[in-house]
């Protein structure tokens, strides 16, 4: 075990990381944390691999940069658990191990003799943590679910988008299997917790759905105070606002903010009126107006198409910075709409040394990574090395751990068994 995990939460424990993008963030976050996280692929490589987008766009599964993500922290080590002769090398792999991690359909492993009830035999201690779309029981347990299923049946994408437009969901990046990947995390710290007070391994069994309805609160919960279904809303805020706009254009993008009504209509909007006042904007329209009585029924509909007006043509002289900045002093509830770029150029995260530039010898080059999803000061949380290549590691873990000679690396090899 190198120094670098050594020092970490997790150095005296290791995991064996058998799962595909729905888990992929759960090995990291435990390998951020210290332990030696061993990823196990098929000798072809895991799928996760053809995830893009690539490195200078050359679709190859050691170019991915979802690959590169998700598996920092980590060695990686080519085995066929589908074999008899690869099954009987994760057993020995497990009777090393403190975590086995998978997101196999349920039954898989279990089909394999590697379910739960196999591999405790093997070392009672052992923790393995299952992901699935739908968790290990009940009538969906068997169901398939790509993230924008498992989205939609979380109950969050019916509140996302427009209010006249289908549900949509959030771009991009697989945003369901992330959550649960973070939901596994913890519940493999807390049965390791468990372990430490009771010496039980036991199986934490991740359902990618119930991960999303968790994060769900407002959409899951508010309808049982109010009997009413939370809306889309889009580009707007609350239905009895008396501007319901909350994202707002300006001159390099998208600002948000939140005209107020009753007692916080004094204290947001008024400060910001007093400031297009100072920069010569025309606000006559609003002189004398009862602030503390602001609200939707009190405020006619050309006057709030008016101050909307009047706001955007404010917003978009201005850039983001220069509205964060004006609302900071001003005390006005804005803040920008950041990009990508705006968060790498960020000077918060810049201050706190978030970013992490990791050596990929193999590319000749050095990537800047996200950091540390929290800063520890006895011991510190920190990425530890790039993702691995295809069985980088296999001589490593092989030969000088489990003691397999050169010889028969080469016939597991030439069997396509590592």
């Amino acid at each position: 075990m190198t120094q670098q995990h050594a020092e970490g939460m997790l150095s005296p424990y290791r995991v064996l990381d058998l799962t595909d993008e729905k888990g992929l963030l759960c090995g990291k976050l435990l390998g951020d944390l210290g332990a030696d996280v061993i990823k196990i692929e098929k000798p072809s490589g895991d799928p996760a691999r053809s995830i893009g987008p690539f490195y200078h766009n050359e679709a190859d599964p050691e170019k991915s940069l979802s690959w590169f993500a998700f598996n920092t922290s980590k060695r990686g080590i080519t085995l066929d658990i589908e074999k008899t002769d690869g099954q009987e090398i994760f057993k020995k792999l497990v009777k090393t191990a403190d975590f086995v991690i998978e997101s196999f359909t349920p039954g898989y492993m279990d089909n394999l003799s590697l379910g739960y009830s196999d591999l405790e035999k093997l070392n009672p201690g052992v923790i393995m943590v299952s992901i699935t779309p739908f968790g290990q029981t009940g009538p969906y347990k068997d169901y398939k679910a790509p993230d924008i299923v498992a989205w939609a049946m979380g109950g969050e994408m019916y509140v996302s988008g427009n209010t006249d437009r289908p549900p949509v969901r959030v771009s991009y990046n697989s945003q369901a299997y992330l959550h649960a990947g973070t939901e596994a995390a913890v519940g493999a710290m807390a049965a390791l917790y468990h372990r430490t007070m009771t010496g039980e391994g036991q199986q934490v069994d991740i359902s990618v759905q119930e991960c999303v309805t968790r994060v769900s609160h407002q959409s899951t919960t508010i309808p049982w105070d109010t009997n009413k279904v939370l809306p889309r809303r889009g580009l707007w805020l609350f239905p009895n606002a008396p501007i319901k706009r909350w994202l707002w254009p300006c001159r390099n993008g998208h600002v948000v903010f939140g005209v107020s009504s009753g007692l916080f209509a004094e204290r947001n909007n008024m400060p910001l009126i007093e400031w297009m006042k100072s920069e010569g904007v025309t606000v006559d329209f609003l002189e004398g107006f009862d602030w503390s009585n602001f609200s939707s029924e009190t405020v006619n509909q050309e006057m709030a198409e008016r101050f909307e007006k009047t706001i955007i043509e404010f917003f978009m002289a201005h850039t983001k910075a220069e509205l964060l900045d004006g609302a900071v002093k001003l005390r006005i509830m804005l803040y920008p709409v950041t990009t990508t770029a705006d968060i790498f150029k960020s000077t918060q995260l810049k201050a706190r040394e978030y970013w992490v530039k990791l050596e990929h010898s193999e590319l000749s080059d050095t990537i800047t990574y996200p950091g540390a999803f929290a800063k520890a000061s006895e011991t510190p949380i920190r990425i530890t090395c790039r993702a691995p290549l295809i069985g980088e590691h296999n001589q490593e873990v092989y030969e000088k751990e489990l003691g397999f000679s050169s010889d028969k690396l080469i016939v597991l090899k030439q069997a396509n068994i590592i």
